[in-house]
């Protein structure tokens, strides 16, 4: 089946959700349309709408003109089997004593390290990007320098693989993972259960802390935060709310432009930065509750 995509950028939040909301009444319509913050503080919103019958061009000519948003690039995509091309491309990653695998890989699992199996799905998580990669090598030195935290939250959790990272190693915590996207809790579910970690991560759909099972287990030792620049600072008081003094969060889903604005952020809610690595365009934070 032929695709066809359709991608501008504009000003403003406001501007692009309004925008999102105009190409679904197109006909034909939009399988999918997605609006998204370019993280680089420009303030551009990038909006893209996918279709499976040849859009008509003039109306998103007139979209792009009546939202003051660059003319539509559009695109006819081939068709590719995306689960098995990652699979086939991504090799397992080796986080500290963390070995991230897909089942293709599953021979080369070294006998010393901790497996945790990832498979190529819809959900964000594999352990590749530099943001996961960050916060799994963040955990990593935590835990060599002997932190054992007994209450762990994931939040946004994708995958779920940092909260199931944190209850390999630590057989008696307690460790939710939540996530805003119904899919990413299913994924994080089926993740736990290949993992044989049912439980031992509890999984829930939830906006950040936004559950009365998040608020009922808090304080928490350990806090995960992948997400991204906006939501982590809007996460910074409810984050002091739920973590215990002396806790840590490891927050990341930022590029380093972006840090001194999120250090700023938790140091305003009694955080210290205690850590942070950079792995190419992106960074990953450690903070401490004070």
């Amino acid at each position: 089946m032929t695709t066809y995509s359709a991608l501008t950028t504009l000003m403003g939040e406001d501007a692009a959700e309004a925008l999102g909301e105009a190409l679904e009444k197109l006909d034909p319509a939009p399988v999918g349309v997605g609006v998204f913050e370019i993280e680089d503080d420009s303030g551009l919103w990038e909006v893209g709408a996918y279709f499976v019958e040849k859009p008509n061009e003039v109306m998103l000519e007139v979209l792009a003109l009546a939202f003051e948003a660059k003319p539509f690039a559009l695109s006819e995509l081939p068709e590719i089997d995306w689960v098995a091309k990652v699979r086939r491309e991504l090799a397992p990653v080796e986080a500290g004593r963390f070995f991230v695998y897909g089942s293709h890989d599953a021979d080369k699992v070294p006998a010393d390290r901790v497996a945790l199996q990832i498979e190529a799905t819809v959900a964000f998580g594999t352990g590749h990007h530099g943001t996961t990669l960050g916060c799994l090598r963040a955990f990593d030195r935590l835990f060599e320098a002997g932190f054992r935290p007994a209450n762990v939250a994931d939040i946004g959790c994708g995958t779920a693989v940092l909260a199931m990272a944190a209850a390999a190693v630590l057989p008696d915590a307690q460790v939710i993972a939540s996530d805003i996207d119904r899919v990413a809790v299913d994924v994080a579910e089926a993740n736990v259960e290949i993992n044989g970690l049912q439980g031992r991560v509890e999984c829930l759909e939830a906006a950040g802390f936004q559950h009365p099972r998040l608020a009922e287990a808090a304080p928490y030792d350990l806090v995960f935060a992948n997400i991204l620049k906006g939501p982590l600072i809007e996460l910074a008081a409810p984050m002091a709310a739920h973590v215990g003094q002396g806790g840590r969060a490891i927050l990341s889903g930022l590029l380093v432009v972006q840090a001194e604005s999120i250090i700023a952020a938790y140091e305003a809610q009694g955080f210290t930065l205690e850590g942070r690595e950079d792995l190419g365009e992106w960074t990953a934070l450690l903070l401490r509750k004070d």
